[in-house]
């Protein structure tokens, strides 16, 4: 956070980041594993941005849960691209 603060002063955002920002889809599949096999939170994603239309990944091993909550964010992506004329 004082990185941020320093860097964008005006900034909106507050507290410790809880969003990964990775080069590759190599290097994000091994963080969110990482992530995912040592913590108890609730973990939603992979979320791949800059595309055209809102895209996902989804394995056969995705629970209920997450493909319900990926579901979600991919629906309110579409409305926010539809809403914005995109």
């Amino acid at each position: 956070p004082e990185i941020r603060e320093r860097l964008f002063p005006n900034s909106n955002l507050k507290g410790p980041a809880n969003v990964f920002v990775l080069p590759d889809l190599e290097s994000a599949n091994i963080s969110f594993n990482l992530v995912r096999s040592m913590t108890d939170g609730v973990v939603i994603g992979p979320i791949l941005m800059g595309l055209s239309r809102p895209v996902h990944i989804l394995t056969p091993a995705s629970t209920p849960r997450r493909v319900v909550n990926m579901t979600a964010i991919a629906c309110v992506e579409a409305q926010i691209r539809a809403a914005a004329g995109v």
